[in-house]
């Protein structure tokens, strides 16, 4: 019987594909492909688009940044068409609507082909929407008459290019694409937002704004000024921590039973959670927005914006900036409801998305007791069979998956609740797990190149 999938593989051998390497690549071939692909992320979101008369800021700065996109340029959908690709397919394969063996390379292969050619018609079709289908005051993005398409066409074709260099990245580089421009945008937006200098214009950063202030005697406004970097600081070292917390479970290696620790983090989900329903709050957000003068999906889709997005108290300031400034009054008492409302359902996505990329990435209970079965490992006192190890590892990993999306969707809307006058304090805690990652990934190729010998065993 043909699968799903495998229906789209005379479309998926057109596309085109970047190769494996046919040998691991030397740790300096990484730094020069991870280099070069940031360097052209940056060009490209300094190239305006050909053909457009304005642009609306409709759209709110957080998703901009996590989904490293600058409207207005050739990264103006940014990672979002991929994203989205991933999100959906996650969803109906996890949720039994396609069926899919994952397991099976031939059939992964093609799902992987399928999310691509997705996200390749997503890139025009949201390019399309932030145009606003020509809708007059929807669009993020006002056209020159008869130029609609030569537009859809730049946006698309600045997407397909971020889709290829994550594959340039993760096959031949260091980490993943997305995260690497996840990261980018967010550190280039905090470091100039807290070190710009002073102007004719305005005060420059926060840390001029601070000293000013604290020079003046303005302690409060001094407090405010910092709260955003103090939390942003507390974020890093509460996730470098969480990402040591992990259980051991026990393991013997070959026939000898030579003893071995089979370690789960905490963070077993890493951030993709996050990244996975932020980036799905930014595509509600924009079918809200297109949808506005559609009588009742438009105040649907209107009150689910409203739940998915973080608020800013006072206009700009963060809960903490406004609680400061102005104490608890009745005025920000609906938008205390807006955060609350966001907390519960960010923490809820996460968990979904969270077991979802744990079961198709191939990290559940049963997929880790086949892939130790095969390496030959064992549990010390059960019998050698892939049932009970799964047993004894549904002790830990769905629990461990549950907490640990849970955490990060906490974590996550924590940040954004001190931190959005700033920067985005998803962007944040994103852009910290992403370079943890990073720091992980170089250690170990360093490690490899200095010792071949290791590198041979793990590769």
């Amino acid at each position: 019987m043909t699968s799903f999938f495998e229906r789209f593989e005379p479309i998926l051998r057109f596309l085109p594909e970047v190769r494996n390497p046919e040998v691991q690549p030397p740790l300096q071939k990484k730094i020069f492909w991870t280099g070069l692909a940031l360097i052209l992320f940056f060009t490209m979101g300094q190239i305006s688009l050909i053909g457009i008369e304005s642009v609306f800021g409709q759209q709110p700065e957080a998703f901009q940044l996590i989904l490293a996109s600058e409207i207005g340029t050739l990264i103006t959908v940014g990672i979002g068409p991929i994203v989205l690709a991933s999100i959906i397919l996650q969803l109906l394969v996890g949720g039994g609507l396609i069926k899919a063996d994952l397991t099976d390379p031939k059939e992964k292969a093609r799902f992987t082909g399928t999310q691509k050619l997705l996200a390749i018609l997503l890139s025009f079709f949201e390019g399309a929407a932030y145009l606003g289908f020509g809708l007059p005051g929807v669009g993020f993005i006002q056209a020159v008459p008869g130029m609609f398409l030569w537009v859809v066409l730049q946006i698309a074709i600045g997407s397909i290019i971020l889709l290829y260099l994550d594959e340039v990245v993760s096959k031949h580089g260091i980490g993943s694409g997305i995260g690497l421009f996840i990261a980018a945008g967010v550190s280039g937006q905090f470091f100039w937002l807290v070190f710009r200098p002073p102007s004719e214009l305005d005060a420059g950063g926060r840390i001029f704004i601070a000293l000013s202030t604290l020079l003046g005697g303005q302690f409060i406004q001094t407090l405010i000024a910092l709260s955003p970097i103090i939390f942003a600081l507390v974020i890093f070292f509460v996730v470098v921590f969480a990402e040591g917390i992990h259980v051991n479970i026990p393991i013997t290696i070959g026939r000898r039973g030579f003893g071995g620790r089979f370690p789960v983090k905490f963070l077993y989900v890493s951030n993709m959670p996050v990244i996975l329903a932020v980036a799905l709050f930014a595509n509600i957000h924009l079918w809200a927005t297109l949808a506005a003068q559609v009588p009742v999906l438009g105040q649907a889709l209107t009150g689910l914006s409203w739940a998915v997005t973080s608020p800013t108290f006072g206009g700009s300031l963060s809960l903490v900036e406004n609680l400061l400034l102005r104490g608890i009054t009745p005025s920000i008492g609906g938008e205390l409801v807006q955060a609350f409302a966001y907390v519960l359902v960010l923490i809820a996505a996460c968990i979904v998305f969270g077991k979802f990329w744990v079961e198709l990435g191939g990290q559940g209970s049963e997929k880790v007791a086949e892939q130790l079965q095969r390496a030959g490992m064992q549990i010390p006192g059960f019998r050698r069979d892939p049932r009970i190890m799964q047993k004894v590892l549904d002790r830990y990993i769905p629990p461990i998956t549950i907490l640990g999306s849970a955490f990060v969707g906490v974590l996550a809307a924590f940040s954004d609740l001190t931190t959005a006058s700033l920067v985005s304090g998803t962007g944040i805690l994103l852009t910290v797990g992403i370079v943890y990652r990073l720091y992980e990934e170089l250690a170990k190729a360093q490690l490899m190149e200095a010792h071949p010998l290791l590198k041979r065993l793990l590769g």
